[in-house]
């Protein structure tokens, strides 16, 4: 047909070939100009001078001598050698090796008191001196140095403070351990001053391996200024503390219940109580007793009244207390016992007359037979009614759980178990017994010796914390100045729950390894009673022994005295609890107190939120005159891989160093047979390895264990620790190793960075990475300054891999294929950039993997003429550049991605042997902006979806033929071509349910719109963004309808 012949839209489409058959001839002729170019280049390195040929294949042989891709040794503490190559695949052993002691002999991690900088101040949570690092160490290790790190690196005068715990009852029952395993002695045998010189010696040989193990985590604390709890200067303050305190009326002396501990004979603090629930009759076993001893037990017996008015019944799970009783309670208004109401019973075994009191507080009149005994010595709830009623408290245990000389002499000496037993028996013969049934129950233990806590009524040394927990309380909530921030937030909650009921703080111990409490006791000449304690009165508070004499001097002017130092020691809660002003230097006016004070952040677990932190905050106010730190972080607990506890009984606990270097299962094995499990716990324990690790656990590295750790942070109250997620990280660094060894192949040994990079004159490519870096560092810096660590590592990972790595390096291969001259200019901007963002990305990624980083840092060109820091650690975080940003770009980057995304998805559908050949593709575009974007960036589509081709059709041109097809939004469709024959059945069936999915979402949108009240209630921009996206799903849809019709006209043709 003549072209005159042709109507105006033939001719249009026409003329729109015939230009399209141009474009692709000058494509073939540039094409083959390239080629011709490097065959060019290859002939002429194909006719250098022999001599040429030799030196270059030595150099290949220089190349792969294995001593070039080993580090050479170095002195400890010197600047780590670095291999000639880098090694082909990341090793952690090889990588963390040595760079540890060079950065702390070089004082990298010293603050200075006298620096201008702005402080950033963070006190290590005293691990205490017993123990080894566990996962939980390493989560607080790992987001503490990331936090330092990061300030330190943006100009802060940081300081992280490393401190030991003395751990006053831990402490004492491995050393006691100790004793009898080697000597068969116990601390009585060889008294106080041996045992605590042993403890000393015990401390001094084998405490301690914690703080050396964080050194293998990286951690950059301040080894300066390390510190034990029961050092000379902590204990001076521990000292000081008491004292001011008592000066001041809050610290006092009283008789009390208390937790106490029958093995240990001391009381001990609520949190070293674990409690287990019993749900019905349950033997356990108790330490001291051969038999087991059961619980969840409800026995009923009577107590006959006087006047031959009968018996009254009471029940009670401890029936050993009875020989304490001294009062039997009712409900005022109970009728059954309104006759009863100020008369007595007698007691079966002493004779005691027991009051019948009327307490509405403390009875139930509908629960059992509405009468309690009561036992004010040895029952919280009782203590309290004896108090109400003024009953007689009376102790009937021995400080190691017998009963004494009150409990009378039919059962005097029976430890309390076996009298509740005999106790039971001897009410039978009496009558009085009424039977027993199943009952449920929670049961203190203690968490140290495993023996069941006894309440026991002791005189004790208490802090008043009322005033100190209401300023800690305002610290927290006061809504126009608030002192300190809670994060997250939901534990302020918890915050206020604590403090406003707080109790009564008891802080002595009856042990021998501790701060022996400062007060001595006078027992005078003439007084009567000479028991030490006896007078409240003759106590004398004072810093040492002269101070004490002189003090009791003028409060007993005249009289004849002898001084006794209380035999107690501290909790070690209280001196923990000075803990953020006694590493500083308090009491003294030392330099650090003054330029460090208040600390910035704790960071600890939310479980000791009260016993520790609330007590930190109390003291460090009333002592210190301010908050000790602006903000307290919370971090999870962690658990094992299925939400489990970790429990050495079901083998899920995680040893760290076990996953930094590695470990077989045997060894796993080895470690819970070196344990003190029973051969039952054993097996299981056994059973959980094998199933949870059945290969081990592989060398994961310091760097992988941490960033799996803080990128785990997100996870609400607990962690849910899956080793395979650190693998998978130990896997990433080898990516990052990758990129490095890739860069300085592209690099080249001559690459010197330059002055600076002007954004405007890049390759595409180089800008949008950029724009992408810069979002990244954006990110990364506003989640680490409100404690999102998560929301951090994963815009620093996010960058590294999905970025960089896996489009950016790839993308710009091309500009290096072949040292095409047409590309020369390319890449050298693709050189420049990538050092810039090497540099960069290592400096982001540095607080969070310290290694590898410093490691790849130091392998990195310099600028000519400048003078790099000499270590990553101290080289500055990096900051956003405005002139980085290129949202056009970024833009443009993401229609590319999208496209290629939707190729590699045609590609995954081939056969597997043709996935990796490269195709022929096309891309369909139904807007100009679309058609314009794509044909600018053909070779970064081609690139990155490995095409032999592309070729970009606009809608009005012919659909491309034997192809299978993919929709990627409204204004873009794919095609990628078959060796053979389209399955156009299984491509129409995708393509029904992608359109069916669509459908969906364009009902769902119709009838939100539809809905009555959708005009009136819902906001103007959520509208509008409704009607865009109801108008896309609408063209979306019908680009699926177009390619189905595609489809089936093609199927018709063939």
């Amino acid at each position: 047909m003549d072209p005159v012949d042709l109507t105006p839209e033939a001719l249009e489409k026409k003329k729109k070939k015939d230009e399209k058959a141009r474009e692709k001839e000058l494509k073939k002729q540039k094409a083959a100009q390239k080629a011709e170019a490097a065959k060019l280049q290859a002939q002429k390195v194909s006719s250098a001078p022999e001599s040429g040929k030799k030196k270059n294949t030595k150099r290949e042989v220089e190349v792969e001598n294995p001593e070039d891709y080993n580090d050479p040794e170095t002195p400890l503490g010197d600047k780590k050698r670095l291999s000639r190559q880098m090694a082909k695949t990341y090793k952690p052993s090889a990588v963390e090796n040595s760079w540890y002691e060079w950065w702390e002999k070089s004082n990298f991690f010293v603050a200075d008191p006298d620096s201008s900088k702005p402080p950033f101040v963070i006190v290590l949570p005293p691990p205490n001196v017993t123990g080894a690092l566990h996962i939980g160490h390493a989560l607080t290790a790992a987001i503490q140095d990331t936090i330092i790190r990061w300030r330190r690196m943006s100009g802060y005068n940081t300081l992280w403070v490393p401190g030991m715990d003395h751990a006053g009852i831990a402490t004492q029952v491995v050393v006691e351990k100790k004793l009898m395993r080697e000597m068969k002695l116990t601390r009585h045998d060889v008294g106080r001053e041996n045992f605590v010189a042993e403890v000393w010696k015990w401390k001094n040989e084998y405490g301690g391996t914690i703080l050396r193990q964080l050194r293998r985590l990286g951690a950059s604390l301040d080894w300066s200024r390390e510190c034990f709890t029961m050092d000379e200067k902590r204990s001076l303050a521990v000292t000081e503390a008491f004292v001011r305190l008592h000066k001041d009326g809050v610290i006092y002396r009283d008789l009390r219940l208390v937790n106490w501990d029958c093995v240990l004979r001391t009381a001990i603090s609520d949190i070293e109580v674990d409690y287990i629930d019993i749900k019905e009759r349950t033997p356990l076993r108790v330490p001291g007793y051969e038999k087991l001893v059961e619980f969840g037990v409800l026995t009923s017996f009577a107590y006959p009244l006087e006047e031959g008015l009968g018996e009254i019944i009471v029940a009670t799970t401890r029936v050993e207390t009875m020989l304490g009783d001294t009062a039997i309670a009712v409900h005022p208004d109970d009728a059954r016992y309104s006759h009863l109401h100020g008369k007595f019973a007698i007691h079966p075994f002493n004779g005691r007359k027991l009051p019948i009191v009327c307490d509405a507080v403390l009875v139930d009149m509908n629960f059992g037979t509405g009468a309690v005994k009561i036992t004010p010595a040895h029952d919280p709830n009782d203590f309290e009614v004896g108090k109400r009623h003024n009953l007689e408290f009376i102790n009937i245990f021995t400080d190691d759980g017998k009963i004494n000389s009150n409990g009378g002499a039919e059962f005097a000496g029976m430890p309390r178990f076996e009298a509740r037993v005999a106790l039971t028996e001897a009410l039978k013969k009496k009558g009085l017994y009424k039977g027993d049934k199943n009952n449920e129950m929670r049961l203190g233990i203690c968490s140290r010796s495993n023996d069941v806590v006894e309440p026991l009524i002791k005189p004790q040394w208490y802090v008043n914390c009322k005033n100190m927990a209401r300023e800690a309380l305002d610290a927290v909530i006061d809504s126009t100045n608030p002192k300190m921030e809670i994060i997250p937030k939901q534990y302020v909650a918890e915050w206020k729950r604590w403090l406003e009921n707080i109790r009564d703080w008891c802080i002595s111990r009856q042990l021998w390894w501790g701060h022996r409490v400062p007060a001595w006791y006078a027992v005078l000449k003439d007084d009567e009673l000479k028991e030490l304690g006896v007078y409240n009165d003759h106590w004398v508070v004072a810093r040492n022994e002269e101070e004490a004499k002189e003090k009791a001097s003028r409060i007993f002017a005249g009289k004849t005295f002898d001084l006794y130092q209380d035999p107690d020691v501290l909790d070690t809660w209280f001196s923990s609890g000075l803990f953020p002003l006694s590493v500083l230097g308090w009491p003294d006016d030392t330099k650090d107190l003054r330029a460090f004070y208040s600390t910035s952040v704790l960071e600890t677990g939310h479980d000791i939120l009260f016993f520790w932190v609330a007590r930190m905050v109390m003291l460090g106010m009333k002592l210190g005159g301010d908050v000790p730190f602006g903000k307290v972080y919370l971090h999870p607990m962690i658990r094992d891989a299925h939400g489990r506890k970790m429990s050495k009984s079901l083998g899920n606990v995680i040893d760290p160093l076990e996953v930094i270097n590695g470990i077989e299962l045997k060894g796993l094995h080895k470690r819970l047979e070196e344990g003190n499990l029973d051969q039952k716990e054993l097996e299981t324990a056994k059973e959980g390895q094998t199933k949870d690790f059945p290969d081990g656990i592989p060398e994961c590295g310091s760097d992988a264990l941490r960033f799996a750790l803080v990128s785990y942070t997100a996870q609400s109250d607990k962690i849910n620790l899956d080793i395979q997620r650190v693998v998978g990280y130990r896997q990433w660094c080898n990516k990052l190793w990758n990129a490095i060894r890739f860069a300085m192949t592209k690099l080249g040994e001559d690459y010197i960075p330059p002055e600076e990079i002007i954004p405007a004159t890049l390759p595409f490519s180089c800008k949008w990475i950029l724009s992408a870096l810069n979002k990244a560092i954006s990110k990364t810096v506003v989640s680490l300054d409100s404690y999102e660590f998560s929301d951090a590592a994963t815009a620093v990972y996010s960058w590294w891999q999905f970025q960089l790595c896996d489009v950016f390096i790839e993308v710009i291969k091309p500009y290096f294929a072949g040292n095409d001259p047409a590309y020369a200019s390319e890449r050298k901007h693709a050189q420049d950039t990538l050092w810039l963002c090497l540099d960069n990305g290592l400096r982001l990624l540095h607080p969070f993997m310290p290694f590898v980083t410093e490691e790849l840092w130091q392998r990195l060109p310099s600028k000519k003429d400048f003078v790099r820091k000499e270590s990553i650690v101290i080289s500055e975080y990096p900051s956003a550049v405005e002139s980085w940003n290129n949202d056009v770009v970024e833009l443009e980057m993401d229609m590319i991605e999208s496209v290629v995304k939707s190729l590699r998805s045609l590609r995954s559908q081939l056969a597997p042997n043709e996935r990796y050949e490269r195709r022929a593709a096309f891309v369909v575009c139904r807007t100009d902006d679309a058609c314009h974007i794509i044909k600018k960036h053909e070779l970064e589509v081609s690139t990155l979806a490995t095409l032999s081709s592309l070729d970009v059709l606009s809608e009005k041109d012919d659909a491309p033929v034997g192809c299978i097809l993919d929709v990627v939004n409204e204004s873009l469709s794919t095609f990628l071509k078959l060796k053979g024959i389209v399955n156009v059945e299984a491509e129409l069936e995708k393509l029904n349910k992608k359109m069916e999915e669509l459908q969906k979402q364009c009902d769902g949108l119709k009838k939100k719109r539809s809905a009555p009240a959708y005009q009136e209630k819902v906001p103007v921009h959520i509208r509008e963004v409704d009607e865009a996206k109801l108008a896309s799903l609408l063209q979306e849809l019908l680009s699926f309808k177009e390619a189905r019709e595609h489809l089936e006209r093609e199927n018709r043709e063939t």
